[in-house]
């Protein structure tokens, strides 16, 4: 494994960047420029490719790609025949690529910044595998980051392995041994971060601010991000399903203990009240409402494991420019 020292020594090596893309005609020039911009003037040392993996848009993208990747051959593009999601799309860029050192996500709209990435490379000693950039300010509502706040402690409690630091994402710099090691192990649905950091617990930490997105909206809706964060907790932590347990476990010994008092104080107390009708009513509702819960985290969990036992076919490449 080289310093970074000997890499400037007479080694040069490439950077591979991933960008995932769906109807971001007014974007994607403004990303590879912003690119070129960043490696020609803050990493001229190195070599770069910088992948571009349409999901299948229905706009101008792709022509607009086709058309950069026919003026620069460091700009190769990847179109899909449908959309498969952004962890999928990632996931098959990276299949593709050929550097020492690889950035699985720079998005089309720039909110997270190329301009971090030299900042990543300086941060990528000898005794460190991957830097993740950490977003320390996002403009969302206080809900959002409520929410957010509460799912990266939940990943963070999980019972093995390693997990991403908390407001990580898929904006980090690995080495290509992760890389290479994340795509011997994305199943069906990757949790790009979760595999990365997974790998290694060789990392360090680069904060950034979230950009705001120029052009255009996003196209990640409330229920993809609900989906998405699905996918990362039942493939990453092992608390919530040991949670349903121990809560079962304790539920049950609390409705035990409270029918044998029950039944104590029918037999020897005096009992005066009324029958408690309204008590029954809501412990059933609350223990009903407390096992539906459980059996839909439980029917993720299954969902998870159907969807890599017998996995959907991947899509087909319709084109692949410069490569």
């Amino acid at each position: 494994m080289k310093s970074r020292s000997s890499w400037k020594a007479g080694l040069t090596m490439k950077i591979s960047i991933v960008t995932p893309c769906f109807n971001e005609e007014d974007n994607v020039e403004l990303c590879a420029a912003e690119v070129v911009r960043v490696m020609s003037e803050e990493l001229p040392d190195y070599e770069y490719e910088h992948i571009f993996c349409d999901n299948a848009s229905s706009d101008r993208t792709f022509e607009k790609l086709k058309s950069l990747a026919a003026h620069d051959s460091r700009i190769k593009v990847i179109l899909n025949s449908r959309n498969v999601g952004p962890f999928r799309n990632i996931a098959n860029g990276l299949r593709h690529t050929s550097g020492d050192l690889v950035v699985p996500f720079v998005p089309a709209d720039l909110q997270d910044p190329p301009g971090v990435i030299p900042q990543m490379v300086a941060a990528l000693t000898e005794h460190v595998d991957v830097v993740y950039g950490v977003r320390t300010s996002r403009r969302e509502s206080f809900f959002l980051k409520l929410a957010r706040g509460a799912y990266y402690a939940l990943v963070k409690s999980n019972g093995g392995g390693g997990t991403p630091p908390p407001h990580a994402g898929e904006f980090l710099l690995a080495r290509r041994q992760v890389i290479d090691a994340v795509i011997g192990a994305a199943g069906s649905y990757p949790y790009i971060r979760g595999l990365v950091a997974q790998t290694t617990e060789r990392f360090a930490t680069v904060a950034y601010a979230w950009g705001v997105r120029q052009h255009g909206k996003s196209r990640n809706s409330l229920p993809d991000l609900v989906d998405q964060a699905l996918n990362g907790l039942v493939t990453t932590a092992k608390a919530p399903i040991r949670l349903a347990l121990i809560l079962g476990i304790l539920l049950s010994i609390g409705g035990i203990v409270t029918g044998l008092v029950n039944v104590g104080v029918f037999l020897f107390g005096s009992v005066t009240a009324s029958p408690g009708i309204p008590t029954l009513i809501v412990g059933m509702f609350l223990f009903g409402g407390i096992q539906l819960f459980f059996i839909g985290l439980i029917g993720e969990y299954v969902t998870s494991i159907h969807s890599e036992v017998s996995p959907r076919p991947r899509m087909v490449e319709t084109a692949k420019l410069n490569f």
